[in-house]
């Protein structure tokens, strides 16, 4: 069956933003000209998924005004003669079909997961996490691990090989064999281990397609720390029941969950635009040379 649902958990608080997220999702902040959650969404339609769930919480709601159709601004710019941003407008509002659903407590990233079990029930699906940007218009990485799931079956979670002092960052995975380069049979995973501790280097990355038994198991997990659902507990006891692969995936990727790795994935995708790029570097020498 073809991958059509791609969920996006986006019911965090947004604490490392604090105060700007108090009332503005964390989701919406810009990267460069368009919000953080414009290009997960990107690309998962360009991956094929044409519905779109969104978990969300309280003060999410301009999430759901960037994808809504606004007909006060559209006829402005219509009447104006603006027709490139009239049509950018719609194309915004007409992306995808989008479900908006409330994770009415923080009960964790499993549990935000859960909340979409009504959607995707006997299906398997992809999750999204939007703090982490990927950039591969060619080949999206969403897409890469639907075809490793639509040739091998069983889920699939993206992976990237990160140095010996960022593995305790992260979730890494146990890899049991390599069955081609860059795809791993996983068998064990630990959530932000020591290095001493850790199987390997490979690290959980935000993007997975999942096999609806994760839903049987979310709902029979324990909380864990700070009594919060985990989705890599679930996903450790998925490991023994079905197969589980990781992708070493193609592309950059931007960590947009704290401000450091926000401000940089701004400065970085700035610098490629011509004149942004003139911006910043006029900025930069000045400072400089004060």
């Amino acid at each position: 069956m073809k991958i059509t649902k791609c969920v996006f958990p986006v019911a965090g608080l947004g604490t490392r933003f604090l105060p700007v997220t108090k009332e503005l999702a964390k989701e919406m902040l810009p990267l460069v000209n368009r919000p953080i959650i414009s290009y997960g969404v990107e690309e998962a339609v360009a991956s094929g998924c044409n519905e779109i769930i969104m978990i969300t919480g309280r003060a999410k709601r301009s999430i759901e005004d960037y994808f809504d159709r606004s007909f006060e601004l559209e006829e402005m710019l219509k009447s104006r003669g603006k027709v490139a941003l009239y049509e950018k407008m719609l194309k915004i509002a007409n992306m995808a079909e989008i479900l908006f659903v409330r994770q009415r407590q923080p009960l964790g990233l499993g549990h935000a997961v859960l909340c979409a079990e009504p959607m995707c029930k006997n299906e398997f699906f992809a999750v999204a996490l939007p703090d982490d940007v990927f950039i591969n218009p060619e080949d999206p990485v969403i897409a890469q691990l639907i075809r490793v799931h639509e040739k091998m079956g069983g889920s699939v979670i993206a992976l990237e090989e990160v140095e010996p002092q960022n593995v305790s960052r992260y979730g890494i995975v146990k890899s049991q064999f390599e069955v081609e380069p860059g795809i791993h049979k996983i068998v064990d995973m630990v959530e932000k281990p020591l290095l001493e501790e850790a199987p390997s280097n490979l690290a959980i990355m935000g993007r997975y397609v999942l096999s609806p038994k994760i839903f049987e198991l979310l709902h029979n997990q324990q909380a864990g720390t700070g009594g919060e659902i985990q989705l890599t507990d679930s996903l450790k006891t998925l490991c023994s029941q079905e197969p589980v692969w990781g992708v070493v995936f193609k592309g950059r990727r931007f960590d947009c969950g704290t401000q450091k790795g926000w401000l940089s994935a701004n400065v970085q995708l700035a610098l490629e635009d011509p004149e942004l790029r003139a911006v910043i570097l006029d900025v930069v020498n000045k400072e400089l040379n004060q």
